[in-house]
């Protein structure tokens, strides 16, 4: 699953990797007065069950496994956030950038080297934040955490003036 080891470990179907629970609470301090949010490329639901164990509330939810297409729709209930762990293809993944942001501010869960890269910099100008988590535990009952580092980045189309960076 990451960029070391392409052969070593099968890609699942349309990137779904359930977000577990300690990728998601170096968010939460930095959703202070968010009360609603949706989760576009929801999978198994395990992001918004770790978000609303924390009072938050998912209004609207897309599900991946179904392949339902992020794309195709133009509001998300009226949230005032979207939060997702969205497919890495980079070309889904950039349109998705595009498309979240116009609907509502965006944070989405991707790899901290993202950032780093020339595909990156269209969009690193309306990105607002970038949380650094480190590595992930994706496959639970794995005895270890991928070999990339990740980070939630926060989108924003009325943002211009590219992140600020935190560490947990």
């Amino acid at each position: 699953m990451g960029k070391r080891s392409p052969n070593k470990f099968e890609r699942r179907e349309r990137d779904f990797y359930v977000t577990p629970m300690p990728a998601t609470l170096p968010l939460i301090p930095h959703l202070r007065g968010v009360r609603f949010f949706a989760e576009p490329c929801c999978g198994s639901g395990d992001l918004i069950r770790h978000l609303e164990s924390f009072g938050l509330q998912c209004v609207w939810q897309g599900d991946i496994r179904t392949g339902q297409d992020a794309l195709a729709v133009d509001s998300y209930g009226g949230a005032p956030v979207n939060i997702t762990n969205p497919p890495f293809t980079r070309t889904v993944l950039h349109r998705l950038i595009v498309h979240f942001q116009r609907i509502a501010p965006t944070w989405l869960l991707l790899e901290s080297d993202w950032a780093q890269t020339k595909q990156a910099a269209p969009f690193m100008v309306s990105c607002s934040d970038i949380v650094a988590i480190g590595r992930v535990k994706w496959i639970e009952g794995s005895p270890h955490t991928g070999k990339d580092n990740y980070a939630w980045y926060r989108f924003d189309a009325r943002h211009s003036s590219g992140p600020v960076i935190s560490r947990v």
